[in-house]
């Protein structure tokens, strides 16, 4: 199974988070499984820990970078087809974030499922599969 993980998912993950339900965690170190983040997470997390907030890591990117490298999950770039898909995701008043946005839009342009604790995705269950 192919499978995207979001921004909270990746880091929950990396951190041995217990928040991480263990359906998840297996789906994410299944080898049978292609794990991938899109390239806008990493981005989310630098800006996140420029602007300072709840977000602290140690590692600062490099090291998810290192880590993602370390538990074979692969960055993907980021595309025409995942910039063109970002308008067929539904727009709602109270989930406007352009990262959940982006990362719903890759997967739907990769056509794989996506792994998130934010319910509001769950919204978009009719043209992205969403886990959780």
């Amino acid at each position: 199974m192919r499978l995207l993980i979001d921004t909270q998912i990746l880091i929950w993950f990396l951190e041995g988070n217990k928040r991480l339900p263990e359906k998840c965690h297996a789906l994410i170190r299944d080898a049978a499984n292609e794990v991938m983040i899109s390239r806008i997470s990493l981005l989310e997390i630098a800006i996140k820990l420029k602007v300072g907030g709840r977000l602290t890591l140690d590692r600062g990117v490099e090291g998810v970078i290192l880590d993602c490298q370390k538990e074979s999950i692969r960055v993907l770039p980021m595309s025409d087809e995942h910039i063109l898909a970002y308008q067929d995701i539904p727009f709602y008043d109270d989930h406007r974030d352009p990262f959940d946005r982006m990362m719903l839009a890759t997967a739907l342009a990769e056509e794989v499922a996506i792994i998130s604790s934010d319910g509001k995705f769950q919204r978009c269950h009719d043209i992205v599969t969403v886990i959780w």
